[in-house]
This record gives structure tokens, C-alpha cells and sequence, in this order.
């Protein structure tokens, strides 16, 4: 794509996020954008194809805006307050950007979406991180789906309210809840028994080159097995 056509695009894209904004979803017609953009409207037909390809191009810049806001530290001194400010993170995010965040996460997932797909990781590092340390009470996966479903939780039900009702202990409430349901206050290699160990030990599994692919597979369904039956 030409950098003449890169920058229509940029264009329309930010005319499209100023009337979500001004007028949520519905103010985002193709009309409206074409001519807040200073364009015919088949130009937005020819860049997107269709108001829902305009639409997951907005929601793609709002995941790439969320990523560049993110700092990544590979070696956090404290991994659960390190968690901590990743979800605070989100929250700022969603707060200063409403209608933005709303078309973001209420749409189908957009598991096709770069900026989405890197998000994603840092969450899964944080995780892998908090595993490793022997942090994590949960697996994985489930960790990282109950980070981000309290987070855009907080801010959609935040939103959904009048402002009368709007108490800013719902963000507090729930980011310590979800700390206390993801991971142990001291390493779990010490104070849960098995369970923990086995998900710090399946967590390093794939930096050591001591086991075969075999017998690292093997290992890991033992430790999975460990880790459930806490």
C-alpha cells in the first residue's frame, strides 16, 4: 500500500474513532466517516471493503494503541505486583478510552489481529513468569482468561453505570480478588504441596534440553494430572 493511501487510511480511521466517541457505534456510518474524512463514500468501500471491515480496522488500532502503552519487564523484582500494574494498565486503557475499549471487547474475539495476538503474549509471559516462580494457583491458561475477563469486566460493568452508582472500589475489589484467585501470597513450591511444585516444574519444562520431546510430553500430562488434582 502506497504511503498516499497508508495515510487515507489513517485518516479514516480517526474519523471513524471520532464519532464512535461522540456517538457511539451507531454514529459510525459510512456516510459519516466518508464525509468527516473529506472523502466520496466509496473510498471507504475500496480501503475496508464494507462499515465492518472499518470497524475491525478501528478495533485493530485500538489493540495496537493498548500495546504501546505496555511495558514489558522481562524480570519484574515483585511478579505479583508486576501483575498488578499490568491490569491497572488495562483499566487507565479502558477509562480514557470508552467507546474504543467497548468495540474492542465486545465484539467476537479477534483472534486475527496482531496487536491483539502480542497482547495476548505479554499476558501469557506474565503468567508463564508467575508459574515458573512457583506464584500460580491456577494453570495457565485459565490465569490469564480470569486477568482479562475481570479487567474488561470491571471496565464494561464501570461503564454500564450511572455515574451516581460508579465506585471506584469495584476496580480495587475485583483486581484483589483476581490476585487471590490466580495466585498464592508466597510460592506455591513451599506452602501448597504437589500441586504447586508440579506447575512451577511444568512451567520450566520447555527451557531444559535434559528429556526428549517425548519424555517432556510425558512429563507435562504428569504434572497437568498433579496440578488438577489440587
Amino acid at each position: 500500500m502506497s504511503s498516499r493511501s497508508d495515510q487515507t487510511r489513517q485518516r479514516v480511521i480517526e474519523a471513524a474513532i471520532g464519532l464512535l466517541t461522540r456517538g457511539g457505534r451507531d454514529a459510525v456510518t459510512t456516510r459519516a466517516v466518508a464525509e468527516a474524512a473529506g472523502l466520496q463514500p466509496p473510498a471507504i468501500y475500496r480501503l475496508f471493503g464494507d462499515k465492518d471491515g472499518l470497524l475491525d480496522a478501528v478495533a485493530e488500532y485500538g489493540f495496537a494503541a493498548f500495546l504501546a502503552t505496555k511495558h514489558v519487564d522481562p524480570d519484574p523484582p515483585d511478579l505479583i505486583e508486576d501483575l498488578r500494574d499490568g491490569w491497572d494498565l488495562a483499566i487507565e486503557f479502558g477509562l480514557a478510552n470508552p467507546a474504543l475499549f467497548t468495540l474492542m471487547y465486545t465484539e467476537p474475539a479477534r483472534e486475527e489481529s496482531a496487536a491483539f495476538k502480542a497482547g495476548l503474549e505479554i499476558l501469557m509471559g506474565r503468567m508463564r513468569r508467575l508459574a515458573a516462580g512457583g506464584l500460580l494457583r491456577v494453570d495457565e491458561e485459565l490465569a490469564a482468561q480470569v486477568v482479562h475477563a475481570t479487567a474488561r469486566g470491571a471496565v464494561l460493568t464501570w461503564l454500564s453505570l450511572p455515574e451516581k452508582r460508579r465506585d471506584p472500589a469495584l476496580f480495587t475489589t475485583l483486581r484483589e480478588s483476581m490476585v487471590a484467585a490466580v495466585t498464592n501470597e508466597r510460592p506455591a513450591v513451599r506452602d501448597s504441596g504437589p500441586a504447586g511444585a508440579a506447575r512451577a516444574l511444568r512451567a520450566a519444562l520447555p527451557g531444559q534440553a535434559a528429556l526428549s520431546d517425548a519424555e517432556q510430553r510425558l512429563l507435562s500430562e504428569w504434572l497437568k494430572r498433579l496440578t488438577e488434582a489440587d
